[in-house]
């Protein structure tokens, strides 16, 4: 089993009822839901909306790859009614956002998928939930 980070976002319709169905099909998609961070709100990032995003993280512990949990987690975003991540290269508001933070202490660096995250560190919304799973 491999022990993944994840990262949730969501800033169109009911917010906390998006995270809450997100993780119900992380679990029966992806793998255990071990823990999970408290929601935090923020400003939309890259940008700009009246939308205030919901944030939080969780720890997955999951048998599958890392190109195999893009595709569940994507498939979970799919389930929940998104489209695409972006338009033209631009953000949009979305239903959900399923990022993949970290995965064990492997680094990928592939066209579709790099992990760790390259722009984690940049987000207080990403990091403020991930420090409090990393330390629950």
């Amino acid at each position: 089993m491999h022990t993944a980070y994840l990262g949730l976002g969501s800033n169109l319709g009911n917010r906390k009822r998006n995270m809450l169905d997100a993780v119900t099909l992380l679990n029966e998609y992806v793998g255990e839901v071990v823990s999970s961070s408290s929601y935090y709100e923020s400003e939309p990032w890259g940008f700009d909306s009246p939308n205030k995003f919901i944030n939080m993280c969780v720890r997955v512990s999951t048998p599958l790859s890392p190109d195999q949990l893009l595709a569940a987690t994507q498939r979970v975003e799919r389930l929940l009614g998104r489209t695409e991540k972006s338009r033209h290269g631009i953000y949009e508001d979305r239903i959900i956002d399923i990022d993949i933070l970290l995965f064990d202490d492997v680094h990928v660096d592939a066209p579709n998928l790099t992990i760790p995250h390259p722009q984690m560190y940049e987000r207080d919304f990403v990091m403020v939930p991930l420090r409090e799973v990393l330390e629950g």
